[in-house]
């Protein structure tokens, strides 16, 4: 075993947890990552922390997990006391070690001239061990208050503020459209990246500390916002934002062309053998993904598992470069190319690049090509795009089957639109800066408010309105402050 030591970054080199070999896990539909990882190798990696003085990790993580503090413990081998320092300000660190893109490792002391310390790896080991060992168990209010709480969506957001509310003392209903519960990170995040038998665990948890779960009750259908005000002391709408991005272009209306979200989703729920109807299959096409972010990578890697001939992933923007540029310095999240999971399963990318229009050159309804052309783009100082310079056009791609995975326009917001809840020019629901809307007792939080983003971000903000909302209703609180919740609103 290797002991703490305060040159460990000058003794070991950075070694995460590995991915499984790429040609054997498309065969399946198991994680990608490694099962088993060495104790003495993630204590090893603990040591590499320099332990800073001013710990910018703890900056770049936007929980702000106390990072250095699990990273010390691990080292000397404390496993169950750096469980209880993650679950301080996470509830979930399954969900962000499995799936964060880690930017506290991008802003790392050591990530200035070298490999940064693996706190990713190191997150996820712990928690592992804390369900291997169960110390992981319920943990239900001593004492109850009176006050009853909707949250509406279980995503990370909702069962974050959901636990943190329960584990107040209050008495909470988590209220989701679909069968399962879990958000995306049940039906959006493919098996392979998270296993679902991770979520069930913590629903099973929180079940048996109190919360209480309703599925299939959707908002607008089964339930208002009035109707829960009656029946609630306060309400929290967790609602995601999954309106995904269309893409207006001739022969958009095409069999054959489909958002990235419907085709997860229907095999999240083919893997957990519930039944899936129409079901998108790639097996024996030539996929086109159109998008370059994670939800892009995700359907090239579920188009390689149901045996697609070929999958091609476009993004529009230009390929980032490979090293940071002067403008782009270090604490800041590095702009470089990063090459995703699905490429190097077999996926192929192509850079600079725009749709036009969906072909059907045979008659049949269905789409068979492409029309493309090659763009180049000026951007603003935040990095947006701003001026389109075509620079060469009348390409042709054959396409199977279109996957658009272009980002998501805001929340699914039609059932706001009786009430008096106010909604940003981003289809976002405004809050005020106790992350109330306009109507009093009813809350908002992670990607409803902020747009579609990470999880992480959608467990702290879960944490931030669970304490917003006990401050609203006990008019004060015991649960952790954030820098929104410091200072007690002045509602009565």
């Amino acid at each position: 075993m290797a002991d703490d030591h305060p040159n460990g970054f000058l003794i070991h080199d950075r070694q995460p947890i590995g991915y499984r070999d790429p040609s054997a896990r498309t065969n399946d539909y198991k994680e990608v990552y490694q099962p088993e990882w060495s104790e003495a190798q993630l204590r090893e990696q603990g040591a590499r922390c320099m332990d800073c003085g001013v710990p910018t990790c703890m900056g770049g993580c936007p929980i702000g997990n106390i990072i250095p503090d699990w990273n010390d413990l691990v080292s000397v081998g404390d496993w169950r006391a750096a469980l209880d320092r993650l679950h301080a300000t996470n509830n979930f660190p399954e969900f962000t070690g499995y799936t964060c893109p880690a930017p506290c490792e991008n802003a790392c002391t050591l990530a200035i001239n070298t490999g940064p310390v693996t706190i990713k790896s190191i997150e996820r080991a712990i928690v592992d061990r804390g369900w291997q060992e169960g110390w992981i168990v319920p943990e239900p209010p001593v004492k109850r208050t009176d006050k009853k709480i909707a949250v509406v969506g279980s995503g990370p957001a909702g069962l974050a503020a959901a636990q943190q509310l329960n584990r107040a003392g209050h008495q909470v209903t988590v209220y989701e459209r679909d069968d399962v519960i879990g958000g995306l990170m049940s039906y959006g995040i493919p098996d392979f990246k998270f296993g679902k038998y991770q979520v069930q665990r913590r629903v099973d948890q929180m079940s048996k500390e109190g919360v209480r779960f309703v599925t299939n009750h959707a908002l607008g259908s089964e339930m208002s916002v009035d109707s829960l005000r009656a029946k609630f002391d306060a309400v929290c709408l967790a609602l995601g934002a999954q309106k995904p991005r269309d893409i207006r272009i001739p022969g958009r209306k095409l069999d054959g062309v489909v958002f990235a979200m419907d085709y997860l989703t229907q095999e999240n729920r083919r893997q957990s053998g519930r039944p899936v109807e129409n079901r998108i299959d790639a097996a024996g096409k030539k996929v086109v993904v159109l998008g370059g972010g994670d939800t892009g990578a995700d359907c090239v890697a579920t188009a390689l598992r149901q045996g697609a001939t070929q999958v091609l992933q476009i993004s529009i923007n230009a390929q980032r470069p490979m090293e940071r540029e002067p403008k782009n310095p270090w604490p800041e999240q590095p702009f470089t190319y990063q090459m995703t999971y699905a490429i190097q399963e077999g996926g192929v990318e192509e850079f600079s690049a725009d749709a036009v229009a969906f072909v059907d050159s045979d008659g049949d309804g269905v789409v068979n090509e492409i029309e493309m052309e090659k763009v180049e783009w000026t951007y603003d100082d935040h990095g947006r795009r701003k001026d389109r310079n075509v620079v060469e056009t009348g390409l042709k791609m054959e396409a199977d089957l279109v996957l658009i995975a272009i980002g998501f326009a805001g929340s699914e917001t039609d059932p706001l639109e009786e009430t008096e809840i106010v909604l940003t020019e981003r289809n976002t629901i405004k809050v005020d800066d106790h992350m109330m809307t306009a109507l009093p007792g009813v809350f908002a939080t992670g990607d409803a408010i902020r747009g579609q983003s990470i999880v992480v971000w959608a467990i702290g903000e879960g944490r931030d309105v669970a304490r917003c909302i006990d401050l609203w209703l006990m008019g004060k609180s015991r649960l952790p402050a954030s820098l929104r919740t410091i200072n007690p609103p002045n509602w009565r």
